[in-house]
């Protein structure tokens, strides 16, 4: 609907001499005024230096197909006001119905669109703090994937830094018999792991505190990190088996909020990579040394706050996250031929990106891609501080959705939903419940702020919630269902006759305007908008607009096919939110 209003009116901005850019059409923020809205006259005005009404007065005349309005008006200094016709709104109805796409169109330059997810690192549980990179992220991958861009998604692994030589120098300590510690040994080395990811999850905290309290259990974990790094056989042999039972675990994890990603690659893959580019940099005379350390000059005289150089290589040796983070840029764009690149990372890591992106630019490994940090706030408890166990401490991932589903079953006993299912459709719906209540509240807000995860608030059957979501699309099934076994079908839609029910209307047609915003803002927050207020409208019409009962045939088949594009937009919705929608409740 806002793309065919857009093209009218930019025929008339066109037709008076102006600029088809200020023809946008947009939804009213005055309904009582007007359904849309085009505030472009203002814009044009200020470009030739004319009357803003004047211009508006011109752009309503020129105007064609002045039929499809019922009203036209201007407001204040020459916002042009727009109401349609109830006949024109039906029609774009039956059209929604008979597009698989429900108008969205897709993008007209479909880009390579990287997601980096700045995964998790290998040996360590995930836990709340992820949360936010792996639903943002998702989210953001299945939107862009149903724009038509070619999506690739990189979880990015932690599998090569210094809690590698913790965990090697930790196990040594507990089996200095096993044979990747007897350098003399040439292999080949066992084929099953020595430890499990419950092992190392109990073995990471332990090395990290014995190397944080002795300096030299900390050099020698730097030195084991170092020797893996250079390729020891029997330190590699162990990493692979550390990097195996993570990443098995990981999946276990990611599945159960129903995330996957097309690469698994972690810092390790980059590592052959670092001292040719590293070399080349130093030729090209864009690396440098500072203070025997190895770096990018990336600040410039408009900085208003002094930007680090981006150290490549530390005075002492080794490497540092910025520097495999260049390496990825150079094959994303290189080999990938990425057009976008988007790193869905905390935002307390802003100057981090801001140093690697410039850095990019500098050494021409950016290419013409755009490089964007997609900053999220944290997920607070109720205290307001960073999420944790009732002991305090950091709570697993695992046992936060155990959590949430236990807390979706209590909350079905109390609304006496599914009581006559069997357990194990029960336990499915509450998993779907829990993860909708977990997404919901993440994606619900602008990613950039902070938020308080109030489980007791976001978990019920009503308000502004997930579980509230999928409980009204499973309505909307059952309504059809029962239309079904009462032998009635959907029809033509007709125009509306009540105003419940051209309101629906009206909201079922901003779905394109809010895929489309949500995509260009990367705010995943303007489809919970959308999908919570369809849900609200559909609610009114539903009360007053007794379907199975009506009367009228041609009336009550025509409220049917509303009813099921209206399923199909929460459906559609749902699914770019990454929620899985129960048959029934």
């Amino acid at each position: 609907m806002i793309g065919k209003l857009t093209a009218l009116l930019s025929q008339a901005f066109v037709s008076c001499g102006l600029d088809p850019r200020h023809s946008r059409v947009i939804i009213s923020d005055r309904p009582d005024l007007g359904q849309f809205q085009c505030n472009g006259a203002l814009a044009a005005a200020k470009a030739l230096k004319k009357n803003p009404r004047a211009i508006a007065e011109a752009v309503i005349a020129a105007l064609p197909d002045r039929e499809i309005f019922s009203d036209i008006s201007i407001a204040g200094a020459g916002f042009i006001n727009l109401t349609i016709t109830d006949e024109f709104l039906a029609s774009h109805m039956r059209e929604m119905t008979g597009d698989g796409r429900l108008g969205c169109l897709k993008s007209s330059q479909p880009k390579n669109v990287i997601v980096d997810f700045g995964g998790p690192n290998v040996a360590k549980p995930m836990h709340v703090g992820h949360l936010r990179s792996t639903i943002i992220g998702d989210c953001l991958q299945r939107l862009f994937r149903f724009m038509g861009d070619n999506v690739t998604s990189d979880i990015h692994l932690g599998d090569w830094g210094l809690q590698m030589g913790m965990l090697i120098c930790e196990l040594k300590r507990r089996q200095p018999e096993l044979p990747y510690f007897d350098a003399s040994h040439a292999g080949p080395y066992p084929g099953e792991s020595p430890v499990t990811i419950d092992d190392l999850e109990e073995m990471y905290p332990v090395a990290s505190a014995r190397c944080k309290g002795d300096e030299n259990e900390m050099e020698a974990a730097r030195a084991a990190t170092a020797e893996l790094q250079q390729g020891r056989p029997g330190y590699r042999a162990l990493w692979g088996h550390f990097v195996a039972v993570s990443v098995s675990a990981l999946k276990s994890d990611f599945g159960r909020l129903g995330v996957s990603f097309d690469l698994w690659r972690g810092e390790s893959y980059y590592n052959d990579r670092l001292a040719g580019m590293i070399e080349g940099l130093k030729a090209g005379g864009h690396a440098q040394v500072s203070e025997g350390a190895i770096v990018v000059p990336v600040s410039s005289p408009s900085d208003k706050k002094e930007i680090p150089p981006l150290i490549l290589e530390k005075s002492e040796g080794g490497y540092l996250y910025g520097t495999t983070d260049l390496a990825t840029i150079e094959e994303r764009t290189g080999e990938f031929h990425a057009d976008l690149v988007l790193y869905v990372v905390d935002k307390r890591q802003h100057l981090h990106f801001e140093q690697v992106f410039r850095a990019a630019k500098i050494v021409s490994f950016a290419r013409n891609a755009e490089l964007e940090h997609i900053a999220f706030g944290t997920m607070n408890g109720t205290d307001g501080k960073p999420f944790k166990t009732r002991a305090g401490g950091v709570m697993k991932l695992k046992d936060l959705i155990a959590m949430v589903t236990e807390n979706a079953l209590e909350r079905m006993r109390e609304n006496r939903i599914a009581e006559d299912f069997d357990e194990s459709e029960r336990q499915s719906i509450a998993r779907q419940v829990g993860i909708a209540t977990l997404k919901f509240a993440d994606l619900g807000n602008h990613r950039t702020s902070d938020y308080v995860f109030d489980v007791a608030n976001f978990s019920r059957f009503e308000g502004r919630t997930g579980p509230y979501l999928l409980y009204t699309a499973v309505r909307i099934k059952s309504i059809l269902r029962r239309a079904s076994d009462e032998g009635l079908v959907p029809g033509p839609i007709l125009a509306p006759t009540v105003p419940a029910e051209r309101e629906l209307m009206l909201n079922l047609c901003w779905l394109p305007e809010k895929i489309r915003n949500a995509t260009a803002e990367r705010a995943p927050n303007y489809l919970c908008d959308f999908i919570y207020t369809l849900a609200q409208v559909f609610s009114r019409f539903y009360q007053q607009c007794h379907i199975l009962r009506e009367e009228d045939p041609a009336v009550q088949s025509s409220w049917l096919a509303l009813l099921q594009l209206c399923l199909r937009e929460l459906e559609l919705v749902l699914s770019l939110l990454g929620m899985e929608i129960p048959e029934r409740m």
